[in-house]
């Protein structure tokens, strides 16, 4: 089939690849316009543009998906078919453009998790079970007709950044596995359940949810600190005298058996070689973690240069 693919991060390139070494011919792309970025606000292209001229692939960035020109111009692309994965809602002027319809790649067990960050919150909220989606468009957000879906277990000291690994691969899968039915027309769409009482969803991380609440449970604090890993990390505050301040990530940590013996957020220290902090039930050991303006470290190193025992935790 011909194809337009829509995308944006690298999670969006794996699926892209896939589709460009298959027998599909994709007839373009479309991604997010370049931005600046970085100290020097040099204009940065996304993963999917650079693949897609790396591969010579005609490609567009719309500023606004309901610009006529550009909806005139993925007309004269004359898809099939268009794959989604990791960018914008597309509106209806787009979608209902090819006749085999426009379907989405998605990181979870839809109607589960839907939403900007279905990653990070299946881990934070210990799940032991995901999976990819694929589903057409409609006018509302992940909420389209079910095509197919692929479970995997999450393991129980699993990251967002090692499951999403995991997931790249699986997804673009999916993708191939969904272009084969729709080109064969072999499949019976299944419609979402749409009552939202109780069902589990993923927005957009702000900041207030990388905050660890110490007066939590051991079991969700190190599930906040996988779901936050590697990106955008749990924060906590390190403080002295009420003044200082340090601003800390923590990546990585572990429960330990014993109880806690002192009020949740006490730091427990030797000053070298371990770095312990209380919570509602069990300590945790604090094994990486990453001080404001400074590189990501073990707690040792963190302990070379930071005498732990003489903060608190706000």
């Amino acid at each position: 089939m011909r194809v337009v693919f829509f995308g944006t991060p690298d999670f969006a390139v794996t699926t892209l690849d896939a589709i460009y070494n298959a027998h599909h011919k994709v007839v373009g792309v479309v991604t997010v316009p370049d931005k600046p970025a970085g100290r020097g606000l040099k204009m940065q292209s996304s993963e999917v543009k650079n693949y897609a001229e790396e591969k010579g692939i005609p490609l567009l960035q719309p500023l606004k998906l309901k610009d006529p020109e550009f909806i005139a111009d993925l007309k004269k692309w004359d898809a099939d078919i268009f794959v989604v994965v990791a960018f914008r809602m597309l509106p209806a002027q787009v979608y209902e453009i090819p006749p085999k319809g426009a379907f989405n790649v998605h990181a979870s067990l839809l109607p589960h998790y839907r939403g900007a960050a279905p990653i990070h919150w299946a881990i934070m909220n210990g799940e032991t079970q995901t999976g990819v989606t694929t589903f057409f468009l409609n006018h509302q957000i992940d909420c389209g007709d079910l095509l197919l879906q692929h479970k995997t277990e999450i393991f129980p000291h699993e990251t967002t950044g090692e499951l999403y690994d995991r997931l790249i691969v699986m997804g673009a899968a999916l993708a191939l596995e969904t272009l084969s039915l729709v080109e064969k027309g072999d499949f019976i769409p299944l419609p979402q359940q749409h009552e939202t009482t109780h069902l589990k969803v993923a927005p957009k991380i702000q900041k207030e949810d990388t905050i660890i609440d110490w007066n939590d449970t051991a079991k969700n604090i190190i599930n906040k600190i996988r779901g936050l890993s590697p990106y955008p990390g749990a924060i906590t505050f390190f403080t002295k005298n009420d003044a200082e301040k340090l601003f800390v990530k923590i990546f990585d940590a572990t429960i330990l058996p014993e109880k806690s013996h002192h009020r949740a957020g006490v730091i427990t220290t030797d000053d070298k070689t371990f770095l312990h902090i209380s919570t509602k039930d069990f300590q945790i050991s604090i094994d990486n973690l990453q001080v404001e303006g400074k590189k990501r470290v073990n707690a040792p190193a963190f302990l070379q240069g930071n005498k732990a025992s003489i903060y608190t935790i706000l």
